[in-house]
């Protein structure tokens, strides 16, 4: 179905077409008319379906001008990333209209947003936190909300936001339309639902953890962080398809210490964003990489999450991740508008079960590679990464295409070349003519 066919007012499909989009995508379509109704929604669909638009199209077609200070649109998001996404994609389809929008987040001081809430707003877009401190504070009032959208919803309560939305619920008037979207949907996201959400149509576009199209998904199994940050390196160094990468951590220490890891060349291209980083740094990091200044964004899975950014060639799980749903998040970063994308994912011994859990859950087995021959083998393994007693901690061989259980597998003889550290600490690679040369950044 045409966005034209799908009735868009006549504001909105000129904001369309200046986007050059024609077709609506499913989640669009389905959701378009029950929203519009006046429906309570949940909407589930992979990443990089359109559900921002999904939501914000039927919403936006529907808002007529006022001048009341008050919002009428709730849009809750759990990071100030996406908060920002959804306010520029609102301003998109508001181009032809005069309805306004406003993002509040934590982070920054709060005279300012207070001022921008005094001043009015149709559609608000906020974090749970900043729009609780706002409310308390008495500048902020909710009574006018007509529709209440919750993106992301299953990584709200991943984060432990369910005191303050339930806070949150209170304030709000007790007839208002609910929506919620996301890309998978917690256990604790659905007891939610069925608490607060009266009778609402489910559209589930994609099973939940169905694989995403045209994306190519390989493995490494690779012994411990040193030899994960080594390979980094290589591929990085001998794959120029690597244009454009994001690089998956499990933590902010070790989106950090990954950094730390790369030679002086790599760190210069390199960006990374986590939630201890300052606002001003986190966007600057999204701009810098946005724009292909820096080649490669380290991240963790909550900055990440509902990040729209185009042309992402690959996805490095560095560190797999315990939930197989943020796999699918992950993952769906690349391969985006009809293009092929690439995961790659670094597996150490410790990781084997979350991905076979992953693999379960595709109903998929992703191709294991072999280690490059030139790479640097670490022997220094960290406590969450020590192989198990009795068990060869060099998985350098065997069936690459099988799911993994148990042990890994002795190394091939040309694999067992090994150092004490990183290639970083150590200053050194091997080439595949057998020669070495420098390959090294700072010491930590």
């Amino acid at each position: 179905m045409t966005f034209e066919e799908l009735g868009l007012n006549k504001q909105l499909l000129n904001a369309i077409t200046d986007l050059d989009y024609v077709y609506a995508t499913p989640i669009q379509e389905q959701s378009f008319a029950p929203i519009k109704g006046g429906r309570n929604v949940v909407g589930i669909a992979q990443t990089g379906t359109g559900k921002t638009f999904a939501y914000l199209l039927p919403i936006l077609n529907a808002i007529k001008f006022s001048n009341q200070r008050e919002p009428r649109v709730l849009i809750i998001a759990p990071t100030h990333e996406l908060v920002i996404q959804i306010l520029q994609e609102t301003q998109k389809l508001s181009e032809y209209s005069n309805i306004r929008s406003l993002a509040v987040f934590g982070g920054v001081n709060m005279k300012n947003q207070k001022q921008d809430i005094y001043d009015g707003t149709d559609v608000l877009i906020a974090t749970p936190g900043r729009l609780l401190d706002l409310a308390y504070t008495g500048i902020l009032n909710l009574k006018s909300i007509k529709q209440v959208v919750f993106d992301e919803v299953d990584e709200m309560f991943s984060l432990g936001f369910r005191t303050q939305i339930t806070n949150l619920l209170e304030m709000l008037p007790e007839k208002k339309q609910m929506v919620m979207f996301s890309a998978t949907m917690s256990d604790e996201a659905i007891k939610f639902m069925k608490s607060y959400v009266y009778n609402p149509l489910h559209i589930e576009i994609a099973p939940h953890g169905t694989p995403i199209e045209k994306i190519n998904q390989t493995a490494y199994f690779v012994p411990n962080f040193n030899t994960k940050a080594n390979l980094l390196q290589l591929l990085l160094k001998e794959d120029a398809s690597l244009s454009k990468v994001m690089v998956f951590a499990k933590s902010k220490k070790q989106a950090d210490k990954l950094l730390l890891e790369l030679t002086p060349e790599n760190q210069k291209n390199t960006a990374v964003i986590h939630s201890n980083k300052a606002h001003n740094t986190r966007m600057n990091a999204m701009k810098k990489f946005i724009s292909g200044e820096v080649r490669v964004l380290i991240s963790t899975d909550v900055v990440a999450r509902g990040m729209d950014i185009n042309d992402v060639s690959h996805i490095i799980n560095f560190d797999i991740s315990e939930n197989p749903g943020d796999y699918m998040h992950r993952i769906g970063r690349t391969g985006r508008a009809d293009k092929v994308g690439n995961a790659i994912s670094f597996i150490n011994e410790m990781e084997q079960d979350n991905h076979t859990q992953i693999e379960i859950l595709m109903e998929k087995i992703v191709k294991k590679l072999e280690l490059p021959e030139e790479l640097v083998i670490s022997n220094e393994f960290a406590d969450d990464e020590k192989p198990s007693s009795g068990v060869d901690k060099n998985y350098l061989t065997g069936n690459r295409n099988a799911v993994p259980i148990g042990a890994f597998h002795e190394k091939k003889e040309k694999n067992k070349k090994e150092n004490s550290g990183s290639a970083a600490r150590n200053k050194k690679e091997y080439t595949k003519s057998g020669s070495r040369k420098k390959y090294g950044g700072r010491r930590r």
